[in-house]
This record gives structure tokens, C-alpha cells and sequence, in this order.
């Protein structure tokens, strides 16, 4: 049985050298004591492993070798990224982990109990010759005073699932990242409560927190629709921010190219005020067009093997 760390076949070699050349045009270097990369990513029930380099239609999971090879690569060009949809069994976690090696590490929750909640789990990876934990790590709760309150879009419940939170260091520089993946529910409006009880939540802690000059970032897949619609309101309804970098870069393999303000689920956000880091620049990285190109597999099914949300990242100057 292969495992992650042989030495791939040829073709997928040559699959992976092009995906990292495309990382080195979109993605800028590590620069130490100069900049920090940050990212989130999506990745699609990131879960057991199939320990082929392809794996064939009968089998499960889908996910494969060559898929996990080419989110290695993907994660490794980022200081730290918040990854959703980790769930329960751990083997492509514990795999990605052992091939990034030592100087890697990742925090992360247990899974989330309920329907609602998908047996999911919120992680942080993060290359610890660049980042480390500075003491923080902590789940967001409602507080029962919000549950309390009688309004046409309060809180009746807690979060479906809990977003997390964790800080980090490097070098004279501390930052907050919380991370979340807004439930989808059965219409827009069921997420209305969630992402305004979000956006109410990180203003209170960026009011609280900016005497200590943290910075305090929030990102993750907030599932909003459209640029602009209830959803983009209501997560900015307190003041977070996206810078426009990320605003008009593709969020998922599924989006309406002809439509710019299509699908904006992730997002990467922060009060100005509760920011002293300076940013640079950002964006998404398209892995589709790189990868299983020799088996003309459709967007859905790449989508089971790597994802089908896009990484978005952006740059901070120190």
C-alpha cells in the first residue's frame, strides 16, 4: 500500500511541479520577520483517506493520495491556516501532518455534536518556525443574556457550530484568529441570527480587546450568498471588514464565472481599529485545471478529492 511520503508516479510528479509553479505566481513567499500569510480553507469533508494515488470510482472515500499531495503542498505556502469541515476520523489530518513534518503542528476541537452541527471539528495549521500559540484557545458561546432578548432576529439557540479561537505569535506580534463555518440551514434567512449574533460577538471582543493591541481577525465559510444581499449585511452590520482584494476573487469551484459577486461563503475580515498589522495583499488559489488532468474527472468529483471551496489567504506586512 503507498503512503503519503513515496515518491509519487511520474505523471502526478509532473501534476504536482505545475500546481506548485501556478503557487509561486499567486501566492507570495515567506519572508521572515517581514510578512505573514494567512488562510482558510474549506476542505470538503476532510476526513478518511484512500491510500491510492488514484483512487478508482468503486472506492471510498474518494479523497487519494494525489489529492492529499496537492493540499500538503497548498497548506505548506501559509504561516497558519483555519480549516473547516474536519471531521471525526483524523487519517487524512494525520497524514497531511506527517508530511508536512515536525515543524508543523495544528490545534484543534472535538467534533461538533447534533445535526446541525455535521460532526465537524475547527482546526488551525501552522508552520511553527513562523507562528506559535501565544496562550489563547477558546470556543465562542451565546451568552445567555442574547438568548434573552426578544427581537425579530435574536439568538434563541447557540451557534451550530462553535467558533474557535486561538492566538498566535511571531516575533513582537500577537493576533487573534477565530474561526467559524456559519450553518447553512434550509433558507438565506436561517442564517441571518447567526452571522449578525457573529459580527456582535467579534465587536464586543475587538472593543474589549484593542487596549491590549491584539489583532483580532475573523474568517472561515460564513455561507453568504451574494455580495451585498441580507447575509453580507448582516456580517457587516457591526463594522467587520473584507478588504476588496478578497472581495472579488472566487470562493467556490461551483461559482458563476460571469458573475463576480457569486458565492462569497469565505471570507477573511477584522475591525480596523483592532488591527495594527499592516495588509498587503490577498486572494484565492485555483487548484482546478492543475490536477487529475490525465482522467478528465468532472468539478464534483475534484471536488471530493481536494475541495470545493477555493483557499483564500491574505498577506500581512510586520
Amino acid at each position: 500500500m503507498p503512503r503519503l511520503t513515496d515518491q509519487p508516479p511520474l505523471l502526478i510528479r509532473n501534476e504536482l511541479a505545475a500546481l506548485n509553479r501556478s503557487l509561486d505566481e499567486t501566492v507570495p513567499k515567506k519572508h521572515e520577520g517581514q510578512n505573514l500569510l494567512i488562510a482558510t480553507w474549506n476542505i470538503r469533508s476532510f476526513s478518511s483517506l484512500t491510500r491510492k494515488w488514484t483512487a478508482l470510482q468503486s472506492d471510498s472515500p474518494k479523497r487519494d493520495l494525489r489529492g492529499l499531495r496537492a493540499i500538503c503542498d497548498i497548506v505548506s505556502r501559509f504561516d497558519v491556516i483555519a480549516i473547516q469541515e474536519v471531521k471525526g476520523n483524523l487519517r487524512a489530518l494525520r497524514d497531511m501532518m506527517g508530511f508536512l513534518g515536525e515543524r508543523w503542528a495544528f490545534l484543534m476541537t472535538d467534533i461538533t455534536l447534533g445535526a446541525a452541527g455535521n460532526a465537524e471539528r475547527m482546526a488551525f495549521v501552522f508552520d511553527t518556525s513562523r507562528v506559535k500559540p501565544s496562550g489563547l484557545a477558546c470556543e465562542l458561546v451565546v451568552p445567555p443574556e442574547w438568548l434573552a432578548e426578544v427581537s425579530e432576529n435574536a439568538r434563541r439557540n447557540q451557534f451550530a457550530r462553535t467558533p474557535y479561537a486561538v492566538s498566535f505569535k511571531t516575533g513582537n506580534t500577537t493576533f487573534i484568529l477565530v474561526t467559524l463555518h456559519v450553518d447553512y440551514g434550509n433558507s438565506a434567512s436561517d442564517r441571518i441570527c447567526e452571522l449578525q449574533a457573529i459580527a456582535r460577538w467579534m465587536k464586543e471582543w475587538a472593543e474589549r480587546e484593542s487596549k491590549w493591541h491584539h489583532n483580532l481577525m475573523v474568517l472561515g465559510d460564513f455561507n453568504i450568498e451574494r455580495h451585498g444581499d441580507e447575509l453580507w449585511q448582516a456580517f457587516t452590520s457591526t463594522g467587520l471588514t473584507v478588504p476588496a482584494e478578497l472581495q472579488t476573487v472566487p470562493k467556490s469551484i461551483f461559482d458563476d464565472e460571469s458573475d463576480p459577486n457569486d458565492k462569497f461563503y469565505d471570507q477573511i475580515a477584522w475591525f480596523g481599529s483592532a488591527l495594527d498589522m499592516k495588509f498587503s495583499t490577498g486572494g484565492c488559489f485555483d487548484f482546478l485545471g492543475h490536477l487529475y488532468t490525465d482522467v478528465g474527472l468532472s468539478k464534483r468529483s475534484i471536488s471530493y478529492r481536494i475541495s470545493d471551496h477555493y483557499p483564500l489567504w491574505a498577506e500581512f506586512c510586520l
